[in-house]
């Protein structure tokens, strides 16, 4: 790729390319889908945007509004895949396959208010619960994000990796980031793990101060899935903590637990 264009129009061939091989599968070129994601990949690449220090990011959800079409392309071969097909691939596509799909519909939510929205919670908790509201199709159902989350991969034995909390967006300041790249089977272990090295060393969510452990809701919500916490956090109390005193506390699983507020806003780069 030609070295002197910019980086939008670098990022703009990339989604053209994979706008091609996606029509290149629907007419015979390739078939199957398409497990590197390599559309989603493109968007990403384009609209996310790394906080300083790469431990949060913000969306362009105006770029993702003028790449509407290559959106719901994408999110049209998301749905176009049989559950038989699904129930037969490795269970590192299906738990990448369920994560992306769980980000870009969440994308898609949000861009059927935007831009007169401030938080993803505009649309309601209760009705218009975002959701709840079953607004997409996946493995030949109406679905939901709630479906894909608690009823896919967070059903008992079938992903069993807390990892994935950290990995999941719901369009909000206080979740984990959305990743500035697509996940794929190849790769899932070390991006999930980035993913939980990037949350826990933001010290704007979790970090150790006044004596306690602060740490995001997220792990106050979820927390059979982290199995016993102070366990959990003893394998990052480097990223938790800075004085060597307050870092042996954690690691032996003695840090008293404290949970901050979750911020709603819009992770929007305005």
């Amino acid at each position: 790729m030609d070295a002197g264009l910019s980086v939008a129009a670098r990022a703009a061939l990339r989604l053209a390319f994979a706008m091609c091989a996606i029509l290149a599968c629907g007419h015979g070129v390739a078939q199957g889908f398409d497990h590197a994601h390599r559309s989603w990949d493109a968007l990403l690449k384009k609209h996310v945007v790394p906080l300083p220090g790469g431990k949060a990011s913000q969306v362009r959800y105006a770029g993702f509004a003028r790449d509407r079409a290559a959106l719901k392309a994408y999110l049209d071969s998301l749905s176009g895949v049989p559950e038989a097909e699904f129930d037969g691939w490795p269970k590192a596509q299906r738990m990448a396959f369920l994560v992306n799909a769980y980000n870009a519909f969440t994308v898609e939510k949000v861009l059927t208010r935007y831009p007169d929205l401030k938080s993803i919670r505009d649309f309601g908790t209760v009705f218009g619960n975002p959701w709840k509201d079953r607004f997409f199709r996946l493995l030949g159902h109406e679905a939901s994000l709630d479906g894909i989350e608690h009823g896919m991969l967070r059903k008992p034995g079938a992903y069993d990796d807390p990892r994935v909390h950290f990995a999941l967006n719901c369009a909000s300041v206080g979740c984990p980031m959305l990743r500035e790249e697509a996940y794929v089977a190849e790769r899932l272990d070390r991006q999930l793990e980035d993913q939980a090295v990037r949350f826990l060393s933001d010290r704007g969510r979790n970090r150790f101060a006044n004596g306690r452990l602060e740490v995001s809701k997220l792990f106050d919500w979820y927390k059979e899935d982290f199995g016993v916490r102070e366990a959990y956090f003893a394998r990052y109390a480097a990223l938790l903590a800075d004085a060597p005193a307050d870092r042996r506390l954690v690691a032996a699983g003695k840090a008293p637990l404290s949970f901050l507020d979750y911020d709603w806003g819009l992770n929007d780069a305005r």
